[in-house]
């Protein structure tokens, strides 16, 4: 299983380049290499530093909410525990909890040892829209800890979230060079293979995996993930169910076979098998996002009646239950696969109201999501021939992605601005831009017509294969590639 992830965006690109090269950037501390391999933890309780250490292996093995109950313990138990109450803050998918959590973990920070204060910086200024400064921070812990893997692995993982894999992969290296055996690294850099298209690479390093960790779920459960990224949907649904078999409640290998049966195009299994994961849910904001899950099947449908009913309703619950990030995505969702723009419109606006409702929402996940919005709606009001909304929305999304180095942001930007440059036939000018925003199958697929105008046909070819192949379970890859794959390649 991986974390979900976002889009790779080039400014920041080029500063992690310097940071993770050993080229010492414009903002980076100069600091001295600890004496110590790893870094230390403090707390007076030993109770406190067992389950601290307990949360961070469960952690690597991707049992992310049994990690926050450990982390939640070990605060109990000591409440100064500055680093728990951090990771606290960037595992939990409580809005309330993880602001909270942040800010004991800044409050306490001034005691605490400087790889720890650089550790509850990092997360902090992430959290809080500072990215050049988290990424200092975590630049400079790796710098004093350099042969800590544990922490090499934490900053690969932070990094294959937003897709900076050629970073990822070098630390997941270092990792492994002084752990050859390091299942956590291992199972990462797997996920960097595959998504380089690397899957003999990637699959034999999931059978070291799986044979390091034989009784644990999470190993199945990535082979399963991996192989479905390589289009074997059997072979996928064999591994996710031996994960199950390892332990009923490893609830995200459920949702794998979901996930499997929609890409599939088994849409009422997938639905058998998301009401399964519904109820099995850990959280409520997982409850929610697997709901949001269940409706996309019937968009793949093309039943939309049904799957307006369905998001509406994971609206209405996320707002009941404060989760005001998964009702701002179930209304996004609904404007993205209208046949109408102007209905659109609507459900796009209602998406950017939800997120101004409690203040609680992190500052990172409330300018994601609403670059998201944003970027819909820029499509969506030039398509309606509303150009001067286009225009203004354009704008404020430019002004979010001057003023931020945040990957997603980025790409909503670049996606939208090379979206219009494409109506208007700019093509070299659309290409620079959609290119910054290469993942995004809405991306892909204007890309492939770029390509054709401008006559870059080896271009062409290797981003049309890349669009046919993507086999994600989102509603991006459900409004774009089957309809790819129903026809013949343009050339």
């Amino acid at each position: 299983m991986r974390r979900s992830n976002c889009v790779l965006a080039t400014t920041i690109y080029a500063v992690l380049i310097l940071g993770l090269c050993g080229v010492a950037p414009v903002y980076a501390h100069h600091v001295k290499k600890a004496q110590s391999t790893s870094m230390p933890v403090t707390t007076s309780s030993a109770k406190a530093r067992e389950l601290y250490e307990k949360g961070m292996a469960d952690y690597e093995n991707l049992y992310l909410e049994r990690c926050n109950e450990e982390w939640r313990a070990a605060v109990q138990e000591d409440p100064k525990l500055a680093v728990a109450w951090a990771w606290i803050a960037f595992n939990s998918s409580n809005p309330q909890e993880v602001s909270a959590a942040r800010a004991k973990a800044k409050e306490l920070a001034p005691k605490l040892t400087p790889g720890e204060q650089l550790m509850v910086a990092w997360i902090a200024k992430v959290q809080e829209g500072d990215f050049i400064g988290g990424i200092a921070a975590m630049n400079d812990l790796l710098e004093i800890y350099p042969r800590d893997k544990h922490l090499l692995y934490l900053a690969a993982n932070w990094l294959m979230l937003d897709d900076v894999n050629d970073q990822a992969e070098r630390l997941l290296e270092k990792a492994l060079v002084i752990d050859k055996n390091f299942p956590a690294a291992l199972n990462d850099l797997a996920y960097v293979q595959a998504r380089n298209q690397q899957f003999s690479k990637s699959l034999a390093a999931m059978e070291r995996y799986v044979s390091l960790l034989p009784k644990e779920p999470n190993p199945q459960d990535s082979y399963g993930e991996l192989l479905r990224m390589a289009g074997d949907y059997q072979g996928s649904l064999k591994h996710y169910r031996a994960a199950l078999k390892i332990d009923p409640d490893f609830v995200t290998s459920q949702l794998g076979l979901a996930d499997t049966y929609a890409l599939m195009g088994d849409q009422e299994q997938a639905r058998t098998e998301y009401d399964k994961a519904i109820r099995y849910a850990h959280t409520e904001a997982d409850r929610l996002t697997y709901s949001m899950q269940r409706a996309v099947t019937w968009v793949r449908e093309g039943k939309y009646a049904e799957a307006d009913r369905e998001f509406a309703t994971v609206a209405e619950t996320g707002h009941a239950k404060g989760q005001d990030l998964q009702e701002a995505q179930a209304f996004r969702h609904m404007g993205e696969y209208q046949a109408d723009d102007n209905v659109a419109l609507k459900h796009l606006k209602l998406a950017e109201d939800a997120l101004g409702h409690n203040s609680t929402i992190s500052k990172s996940d409330h300018d994601e999501e609403l670059s998201r919005i944003l970027r819909n709606l820029v499509v969506r009001a030039a398509r309606a021939g509303n150009h001067p909304l286009a225009d203004k929305t354009l704008k404020q999304l430019e002004a979010m992605a001057t003023g931020s180095r945040n990957r997603v942001i980025q790409s909503s930007y670049h996606g939208a601005a090379g979206t219009l440059l494409m109506d208007q036939k700019k093509y070299e000018d659309a290409i620079s831009n959609l290119e910054e925003d290469r993942n995004n199958p809405f991306t892909m697929e204007l890309l492939v017509q770029a390509y054709y105008e401008t006559s870059q046909v080896d271009k062409l070819h290797e981003i049309e294969a890349k669009l046919r192949a993507t086999n994600v379970p989102t509603m991006e890859q459900a409004l774009v590639v089957p309809a790819v794959r129903s026809k013949r390649p343009i050339i």
